[in-house]
């Protein structure tokens, strides 16, 4: 997929996962450093936010925005995946004080490259937003082309409110 970064075209690994399609699956680390799965997720809604880098501006915004939302959605699963390291997330929770949001870390791009959203020149995964079915479906995406510009907050929400 074509991307931009600042404006200047780059590319994803392949073409995203589209909706309907069974997310892949996964392993990855979280900040508590537990090991957490496809099936720790099974049985409810998912909201999937991918940010490149939490230390940048604003991949630390759009995780701030959505661990503020987390209390109006109590049997949802909310998870921010980046290509840091956990090291890298734990410091950013610390300073930035998020506790509620689940940190995951994809530091080698083993679950951007399955999903179709690594970037190889910069070695990180894709912005983009994820809701998946308690069947571990795709339901809704959001793939944000200019990876400098924040994700639409209000339409994922709202569609978790509508579908839930």
């Amino acid at each position: 997929m074509k991307i931009t970064r600042h404006e200047k075209p780059t590319s994803t690994n392949g073409e995203p996962i589209s909706i309907a399609s069974r997310f892949p699956e996964f392993e990855l680390k979280s900040t508590q450093g537990e090991t957490i799965t496809n099936t720790d997720i099974s049985g409810k809604y998912t909201l999937i936010s991918v940010v490149p880098d939490i230390n940048t501006r604003v991949c630390s915004l759009s995780t701030k925005k959505f661990n503020k939302d987390v209390d109006a959605f109590p049997d949802i699963n909310f998870l921010t995946i980046s290509t840091n390291t956990v090291e890298q997330q734990q410091d950013w929770c610390a300073a930035e004080g998020v506790t509620k949001m689940k940190l995951l870390s994809d530091k080698d791009g083993s679950l951007g490259k399955k999903v179709g959203i690594f970037v190889e020149d910069g070695n990180v995964d894709a912005r983009s937003i994820w809701i998946l079915n308690p069947n571990g479906e795709v339901a809704y995406r959001e793939l944000i082309i200019e990876q400098t510009n924040e994700p639409n907050y209000q339409a994922a929400l709202e569609f978790l409110n509508k579908d839930k």
